[in-house]
């Protein structure tokens, strides 16, 4: 399938200036929404690259340190800005006055300092920010503390409201999203051909980050390239690629106006699965194939995890590593969860998991709450799934020695683990298989399908780079 090129830094003002006012629609008060700041690295001027909240983002569409947007219940908005340094464009080049910057985002900007004159901050809601120094601007400038705890009042108000619009992505949102997942299979591809025996995983990452770099586009989390699969946020990359190893890589591009891929794909270092290899990956593979066609308008998802985790038993059932009446009972005790121990995916849009700086408001609809059951409990995302809403789709299977030799979960594994066929697979510890879907108005649209996934596939773009 043609992959296409990313665009350069798009702005639809027509599109947020909609998101504005159907936000002002619902508003009891004003709301501001806070870009944040640049945090340092290690002293104040070495700062890490900005990257605006993705609630700023999603109403106006450009990263503007420093600002504060305005959205009043009359449907007006505003973007009030910090004055600029008298050095400013010393550092940092000539910057655009408000009446230009007015223009391109269709949308009144003002200076910071004049805030109060437009309306009391104090009777404003808000969204905490994520970072510490933002929340204490948040907090100076509505005279209330802003601590990131449970939501109540208006400012729970105003959560509901914007994720009731987030959780449909409108055709700008979709076109950011196809960018970002082209650049992701870009990376996936340029993975695929940089593995050969004797590297270390840093230089497969390298490989990635550099793909999605020639499209202008950056990562949407920090990427795993690791040959411990087993290890689920394994960030280190200094391990050598053996030949009999397999390589999880969970990487997913943003494109420049911040919206994110999240894909893993799994493969064998020398390009070819060993039987063992192969006849796991097929179980995971099936889990995966199983859950997307079950994402349709309608369904709850925790029963798109529940379908995975049936898979995922039904395979390790037929192999013989869990045994038990059958492959329902096994998913009914959790034992499947050993192996599968995390969900089956999450919400997809500005944030890899989109809007989990609101908890489980945003994944879970309201009147549910997380199981307290080992597996079930890791589920991010329990809503009924709709049209417009963007969700992964990632079941796995993982030999972890720390959960194997848990006391808590020793009587789980007596009963429903055979040690003795679970040694014959010691060459696999992590498979992975992820995908971003797009639910459709009768089924689901995988964004995310041009990227090898089929073992024949995996096999053969792995030896095209060897």
């Amino acid at each position: 399938m043609e992959i296409h090129s990313a665009a350069a830094p798009h702005l639809d003002v027509r599109a947020h200036a909609e998101r504005r006012r159907r936000l002002a629609a619902s508003l009891p008060c004003p709301a501001l929404f806070f870009a944040g700041t640049a945090p340092p690295r290690n002293y104040p001027a070495n700062t890490y690259a900005f990257r605006a909240t993705s609630h700023f983002l999603y109403f106006v569409g450009k990263a503007i340190e420093g600002a504060v947007l305005a959205v009043l219940p009359d449907g007006r908005s505003f973007v009030l800005r910090p004055r600029p340094a008298d050095d400013d464009a010393l550092w940092h080049g000539p910057g655009l006055d408000d009446a230009a910057l007015a223009k391109r985002l269709g949308c009144e900007v003002r200076s910071l300092d004049g805030l109060a004159s437009l309306l009391d901050p104090r009777g404003a809601c808000t969204l905490p920010a994520i970072d510490a120094r933002t929340r204490a601007a948040q907090s100076a400038l509505l005279g209330r503390a802003i601590d990131g705890g449970a939501l109540e009042g208006h400012d729970a108000t105003l959560a509901d409201a914007v994720i009731a619009l987030r959780l449909h992505h409108d055709a700008d949102a979709l076109r950011e999203l196809r960018l970002a997942a082209d650049a992701t299979a870009r990376a996936h591809l340029a993975g695929m051909k940089a593995t050969h025996p004797g590297l270390r995983e840093w230089h497969v990452r390298a490989a990635m980050i550099a793909a999605m770099a020639h499209e202008d586009c950056g990562v949407s989390y920090e990427p795993i390239v690791t040959v411990h699969g087993e290890i689920l946020h394994n960030h280190r990359s200094d391990h050598a690629l053996a030949p009999h190893d397999l390589l999880l890589a969970d990487v997913g591009a943003e494109t420049p106006g911040g919206w994110a891929g999240d894909v893993t794909r799994t493969w064998p270092v020398s390009g070819r699965f060993t039987p063992s290899q192969r006849a796991l990956y097929e179980v995971v593979l099936a889990a995966q194939a199983r859950a997307i066609e079950k994402v349709r308008p309608g369904v709850r998802y925790r029963d798109v995890h529940l379908a995975a985790s049936l898979a995922i038993a039904e395979g390790l059932h037929a192999l013989g590593i869990l045994r038990g009446a059958s492959p329902e009972s096994l998913v009914h005790e959790g034992a499947h969860a050993l192996f599968f121990p995390h969900g089956v995916g999450h919400l997809l849009g500005l944030d890899v998991h989109d809007m989990e700086d609101l908890g489980d408001r945003a994944g879970y609809a309201p009147g549910r709450t997380r199981s307290t059951q080992f597996g079930l409990a890791y589920l991010r995302l329990d809503r009924d799934l709709a049209p417009g809403m963007a969700v992964t789709i990632e079941p796995g299977y993982y030999r972890v020695p720390a959960i194997l030799a848990d006391a808590s979960l020793a009587p789980l594994v007596a009963r429903f683990v055979d040690r003795d066929v679970l040694a014959r697979f010691a060459d696999v510890r992590g498979i992975r298989i992820e995908d971003d879907v797009l639910v459709t108005a009768e089924s689901a649209e995988v964004l995310t399908r041009a990227i090898p996934k089929s073992i024949g596939e995996v096999e053969s773009a792995v030896q095209a780079g060897q």
